[in-house]
């Protein structure tokens, strides 16, 4: 699953707050649709994972593109938790991405940089991992990648160059460096230490307190705009149904549950989380009244109108989720389906 130290004044840069949403270019019609306020976007996830798949991906590259999203969300997971994470695979990926033929968004997951202490990750350092990741991801920060890339706004400035917003047709977006294995803070035993170590403890507090910086900032400006919809996109399941998770596993996320409830609460439109990490296809509201979580996390408040989406991925990657953003007056902002991959790995 799911060294390098910072200095004081690094972790006051860090608390900087986010810069105001960027406006991607108005939509000129997409698809035949030429009212404002009808199409469609990609969202994918814990892939490729292993070889089969890694040869896989330039063909789902493709069958992607034929479907011209206006842009594609990857919530992280670049590769398997049991490879190696040498220089030379971030880059083959890298190669890989760029040919998405539009904009293509992608937030970091566990197992690119947390999780490659592991002996069969090859004993890394997970910060100078994860400081490679954003040299070949982020190496243009406030700009997507993708063959047609799209201006968003950035945490660059605080050191977070992956923490971006943008904002379309009244739906305002967010991707979140929030990731599995609790947010960095499980022991990196593969280089023999038994409990968090004070850098990764102070790595991993500065980042969640910036992606609740990100997930208030962009619910403001949904507010001041008067917005549909607000749509968050990170890596980690913090609600993960598919296993008995302990608070040793997700201790990390409360605050960050908490300012979902608050937000949500706070605004008059709909709210959706995309994530990956637990692999299997769900939809849910985990915040509402009643839900196991409210009690879990300890938090004040549910959030009623919230809702959850995992995308398929690991040995589940059938499919990739397409989601409309459907005309004014819908009773729902967003819809969804997921489309099967002609190629199979």
């Amino acid at each position: 699953m799911r060294s390098w130290k910072i200095a004081a004044a690094t972790l006051v840069a860090l608390a900087t707050a986010a810069a105001p949403l960027a406006q991607a270019a108005p939509d000129k019609g997409h698809q035949g649709q030429t009212k404002p306020g009808h199409y469609s976007f990609a969202v994918i996830g814990d892939i490729p994972y292993g070889t089969d798949q890694v040869a896989a991906l330039p063909a789902w590259i493709s069958e992607i593109n034929a479907a011209d999203p206006k842009f594609t969300v990857h919530v992280g997971d670049i590769k398997n938790g049991s490879s190696r994470c040498d220089d030379a695979y971030y880059r083959a990926i890298k190669t890989d991405v760029d040919q998405f033929t539009g904009a293509l968004v992608y937030t970091p997951g566990d197992n690119e940089w947390t999780d490659c202490h592991r002996t069969n990750n090859g004993s890394y350092n997970p910060l100078e991992r994860l400081a490679f990741d954003r040299s070949i991801f982020f190496a243009q920060p406030g700009t997507t990648l993708g063959q047609d890339p799209m201006r968003v706004s950035t945490q660059a400035r605080a050191g977070f160059p992956e923490n971006v917003t943008w904002s379309r047709h009244g739906v305002d977006f967010a991707a979140l460096h929030v990731v599995g294995s609790n947010d960095d803070l499980q022991a990196w035993t593969g280089l023999g230490n038994t409990a968090p170590t004070a850098e990764q403890v102070a790595e991993e507090r500065a980042r969640m307190a910036n992606a609740v910086r990100l997930v208030k900032a962009t619910f403001a400006h949904a507010r001041h705009e008067h917005d549909r919809a607000v749509a968050l996109f990170l890596q980690a399941d913090l609600f993960d149904p598919t296993y008995a998770v302990t608070w040793a596993d997700d201790s990390a996320f409360q605050p960050l549950v908490q300012a979902l409830v608050d937000q949500s609460n706070a605004f008059r439109g709909d709210v959706y989380l995309f994530n990956g990490d637990s692999h299997l296809y769900n939809a849910d509201r985990p915040l509402a009244s009643g839900s196991k979580w409210l009690s879990f996390y300890g938090v004040t408040g549910s959030a009623e109108r919230l809702q959850r989406i995992t995308v398929d991925g690991s040995s589940n990657n059938k499919d990739w989720l397409k989601v409309t953003i459907n005309r004014p007056g819908a009773p729902e902002t967003l819809s969804w389906e997921r489309i099967a991959y002609r190629h199979q790995a």
